[in-house]
């Protein structure tokens, strides 16, 4: 990593996958160097050091930071009953606590498409009493947004701010970042678009962010490089302390039960875990990819930001080249299995989102996703299979199905890091 030149190196991938502008930070050594290509958008203003581009899913690390703040202050105990501070969680189960939602064990579906309340706890309140759990908390883990959004409104009960101001104060400012929202109570705020990219007609087309209010800790974040980094650092250990050494180790440490198969190799508390020591989180937003990985050991942080939907396979080759610790879902997936056996059909659900595996036509087997064509899939050894994107093309994804025990039929699909079960 120390030998690259880093401006040659973004331009380069930026233009290969048609990123229209990106922010690539470095902290090494006690020094952060960073650079950038490209524009905000098409005939706009160049991609500048300060622009904040929606992180998407990064946002759940500073959520988690957030809490972890919290922790450290003794305001919130990770393993107390969640009931005890939000009164709707008594309906779901007394098992679940905070350190569930941060590590997402909490067996909650990822998303809920009857959305009707406009206030974070009205939107908790209605998620935890109709959530039907995919599995008790602590026994398995699929990733979920409502768990961030009940994370969010947790913090606001204990700090008495709503989850912007609490973000803004709390952390964010201490952390010398001016906050920026994509969704904030009192409108959005100004951020670098996003764009659809399709490499193989060569086309780039702007697109606008659709995350709701209620949605917003998960990922309302918008932020620049160097903004990750200066998180990145405080959760090495460097910077403010403002969450102590022994959250700070937590926060990393991989939690019992936990396995994001598809998404990393571990799990920690906000964070995602690496080969080599490395932590972090990736990031989607309407049309933006943003990442972020933390090497505490060598105090090394690395951030990107893109506003092109190819951003994710930009990173992906970003990381090789830079020694980044990085997640291959295709890596051990063993020999291909030509029948895939035959309850491998069928449909399965996470919360409102129904995901339905039939027959395909050029491979084994088709997903589909709420009734639109996601991916083919090829099988392999123990049910992992490789998924080919139906509109790019791309393969680098994995998921796999399961069985609730040697010799018993396959009940659950796990794909993003999300567990969906067998419909009866």
């Amino acid at each position: 990593m120390y030998e690259l030149q880093l401006q040659p190196l973004l331009e380069r991938h930026s233009r290969r996958h048609l990123i229209p502008g990106a922010q690539l930070a470095v902290h090494r050594d006690g020094i952060t160097q960073t650079v950038e290509f490209g524009v905000q958008h098409a005939g706009g203003p160049p991609m500048t050091r300060a622009a904040r581009v929606p992180v998407g899913s990064v946002s759940k690390t500073f959520t988690a930071a957030l809490a972890m703040i919290l922790v450290s202050d003794g305001d919130l105990d990770l393993d107390e009953p969640l009931a005890e501070y939000l009164p709707a969680a008594a309906s779901l189960s007394d098992r679940l606590t905070a350190r569930h939602l941060l590590s997402h064990t909490g067996g909650l579906p990822s998303d809920s498409d009857e959305t009707t309340a406009s206030t974070l706890s009205r939107h908790v309140a209605e998620c935890l009493r109709r959530a039907e759990p995919l599995h008790e908390p602590g026994d398995g883990f699929s990733y979920s947004n409502i768990g961030y959004s009940a994370a969010g409104h947790l913090i606001e009960v204990l700090t008495g701010m709503s989850w912007w101001e609490a973000m803004s104060s709390v952390l964010l400012r201490p952390l010398g970042v001016d906050a920026h929202f994509v969704v904030a109570p009192d409108g959005p705020q100004d951020a670098v678009p996003g764009h659809a990219v399709n490499p193989e007609r060569h086309r780039v087309v702007p697109v606008h962010q659709s995350l709701t209010l209620v949605d917003a800790p998960a990922g309302a974040v918008a932020a620049s490089a160097i903004d990750l980094v200066r998180l990145g650092r405080m959760l090495a250990g460097e910077g403010p302390p403002l969450v102590q050494d022994a959250e700070l180790r937590e926060m990393r440490t991989p939690v019992a039960g936990a396995e994001p198969f598809g998404m990393a190799d571990a799990w920690g508390l906000g964070v995602a875990l690496f080969e080599g020591g490395w932590f972090g989180h990736d990031g989607t937003g309407d049309g933006t990819s943003c990442h972020l990985r933390v090497h505490p050991e060598s105090g090394t942080v690395v951030a990107l930001t893109t506003n092109g939907s190819t951003g994710f396979a930009m990173w992906r080759e970003l990381a090789r080249e830079l020694g980044v610790g990085d997640y291959d879902a295709c890596r051990g997936l063993g020999e291909r299995v030509a029948a895939p056996p035959p309850d491998c059909m069928g449909r399965f659900h996470n919360g409102d989102t129904e995901y339905s595996v039939s027959p395909g036509k050029d491979t084994p087997l088709r997903l589909v996703v709420d009734g639109e064509p996601f991916a083919e899939l090829t099988l392999y050894d123990r049910l992992m299979f490789r998924m080919r994107d139906v509109d790019t093309g791309d393969t680098s994804q994995a998921g796999r199905f399961l069985r609730g025990s040697p010799g018993r039929d396959i009940g659950w699909l796990q794909v993003g890091g999300r567990l969906a079960r067998r419909a009866a």
